[in-house]
């Protein structure tokens, strides 16, 4: 059994970011925070499923919107992969002041390169896993690259993302332009479990691959076979959250039930 509780935080630049604490009812292994992915918000399949089934496991996550997105406040046009970054930190400061502090960070997809970049700016972390992420946060312009020229030319664009109409900033794919995780991923010093679909076809396995090759011991991968990228089909988020649990299992770093 688990309960989930809904929480409010300061973002990074002042915004007040909605989020949902998934807890243990019984014994606490450890605790979490969990990135999710582009436009996604907590309360997709993937984040929503994957933080309930690792409560259930004995591991807390909390999962928030990101800026402008769900209950959230502020315009999502204003945010940036840099200010996902700094929120998924301040998601992990907020933990602390509850005097639940963040153990392991889990990110899906664009949110995973987040919680790569995110890691290091963590006191107290041990362990981080990703799921279908992109190597390179610039991966995400394939979803408005037709829109492009005009969001570089005009400065910004609105495009069509899964039938939600979203505003994109210059300052957005500028900023996509500098991230570079290499360094993240390297000097990482963190346990790293990488998650990939090898059907996936929006973020290909190849990215997989680039980050696991670039990652220092202790890294894992795991193939998440006939799993789709959002892992909508049945079971295949509960499935990933079950491996996560297990890989987990010795870095966190709750008391041990007596």
């Amino acid at each position: 059994m688990i309960k989930s509780q809904k929480v409010t935080f300061e973002g990074s630049s002042g915004q007040q970011l909605a989020g949902i604490i998934d807890a243990p009812e019984g014994h606490v292994r450890g605790w979490g925070v969990f990135s999710h992915g582009f436009t996604l918000g907590k309360d997709s399949p993937a984040a929503a499923r994957i933080c309930k089934e690792l409560a259930a496991q004995g591991v807390g996550m909390l999962r928030f919107d990101n800026i402008g997105l769900g209950g959230s406040s502020g315009d999502w046009s204003e945010g940036s992969f840099t200010h996902k970054v700094a929120d998924t930190v301040k998601a992990a400061e907020y933990m602390a002041s509850l005097g639940k502090a963040v153990s392991l960070l889990v990110g899906h997809s664009f949110g995973g390169a987040a919680v790569l970049a995110a890691a290091r700016q963590i006191p107290g972390l041990d362990a981080v896993a990703t799921v279908g992420a992109p190597f390179s946060p610039k991966h995400v312009e394939h979803v408005f690259d037709s829109a492009l020229d005009a969001i570089l030319r005009d400065g910004s664009a609105e495009v069509d993302l899964g039938g939600k109409r979203v505003e994109i900033r210059r300052h957005f794919v500028e900023d996509l332009a500098n991230a570079d995780l290499t360094d993240c991923i390297r000097s990482l010093h963190k346990p790293l479990l990488v998650m990939h679909s090898p059907t996936d076809n929006t973020v290909g396995i190849e990215n997989a691959s680039t980050i696991f090759r670039t990652a220092r011991h202790p890294r894992n991968f795991i193939s998440l076979e006939g799993s789709d990228h959002l892992l909508t089909g049945k079971g295949q988020a509960a499935r990933a959250a079950r491996i996560i649990s297990a890989w987990a299992e010795q870095y966190l770093d709750a008391a041990p039930q007596p």
